[in-house]
């Protein structure tokens, strides 16, 4: 045999057997009835008055193939648990101030920008030909820190898995997620671990981890200030693909903080639907929204840079 096509047969077959993409699906009346079945039929906290929250799910780089099927999840978790209201948006102009006051929490849906920018903002700006690279740069500025003052004015955000890439370049944006993303391995099985099985934000998990195959999350920049409170975790010793200079035993890939007077849900999980058969899962995720929307109370201190 040609020995560059054994190269290549061997490398084919080595990714295989490090990866498992799971297939994806198209979203059927027979998915959504499984979802609602096992969805929470009641939010940890109960509330007089419905949330209003925005689920932004616009994508101009890596289209991640769950993002209707998070968005649905979303609506099934609002609609079955009767805590919120959801509104579904594509449109950059939602962050607007007057748009964003319309809602007391955010849900951040997949948003991957276009490499090597990494500015969401900018890349529907440039869309426009009547405005100059300049008036881009400073509209895309603004719509930047309306986000991030309506955070730090009380508002909430919840930010999900690709999210991290939205303004991946913007040092503020960073330190408001937690994180920037760095890399990650190819999709593997991930043994996911309680940070502290003590915690309400993890009370869905009756003090267990869990496995899925997802996609392991590594993160720089502000990551390594610790300004958060971890939910979830992998042992990095147990992930395939890691960087040899890497100097954690552990990666964080969920966590809570505050900003300012508002509260900043991520979470890492997940890259497939498929995860969202795990029950306990989906209370997690209601529990994120009701954090992020002021209703669940909670320790969110940050443990700060390891001493």
């Amino acid at each position: 045999m040609n020995k560059y096509l054994l190269v290549i047969i061997t490398i084919v077959i080595g990714n295989y057997l490090n990866s498992q993409n799971l297939e994806p699906f198209e979203i059927s009346d027979e998915w959504l009835t499984h979802i609602q079945e096992i969805a929470p039929s009641k939010p940890t906290t109960i509330v007089k008055k419905k949330r209003n929250i925005l689920v932004f799910s616009l994508h101009t780089g890596f289209k991640h193939w769950t993002i209707p099927h998070t968005e649905a999840v979303i609506m099934k978790l609002a609609n079955k648990s009767g805590a919120f209201n959801v509104v579904s948006s594509k449109y950059i102009n939602e962050f607007t101030k007057e748009q964003l006051n319309e809602y007391d929490a955010i849900i951040l849906n997949n948003n991957c920008s276009i490499r090597p920018r990494r500015n969401i903002f900018l890349d529907i700006l440039d869309m426009n030909k009547n405005l100059t690279p300049e008036e881009k740069n400073k509209k895309a500025g603004q719509l930047e820190n309306n986000l991030l003052e309506y955070v730090n004015n009380g508002g909430g955000l919840m930010v999900l898995h690709g999210v991290v890439t939205m303004l991946n370049k913007s040092r503020d944006f960073s330190k408001l997620v937690g994180g920037s993303f760095d890399y990650h391995p190819k999709q593997q099985m991930i043994k996911v671990e309680l940070v502290n099985p003590e915690h309400p934000m993890v009370s869905a998990f009756k003090g267990e981890g869990f496995e899925h195959v997802d996609e392991p999350y590594i993160f720089n920049n502000a990551y390594r200030d610790f300004n958060f409170r971890p939910l979830l975790s992998m042992s990095l010793n147990k992930i395939k693909g890691i960087k040899e200079d890497s100097k954690d035993d552990i990666s964080y890939i969920s966590w809570i903080k505050k900003y300012g007077k508002g509260r900043v849900f991520y979470c890492a999980p997940s890259h497939n639907p498929q995860s969202y058969s795990n029950p306990q899962f989906l209370e997690f995720l209601l529990d994120g929204m009701q954090y992020v929307s002021g209703d669940l109370k909670c320790d969110d201190s940050p443990i700060n840079k390891p001493k």
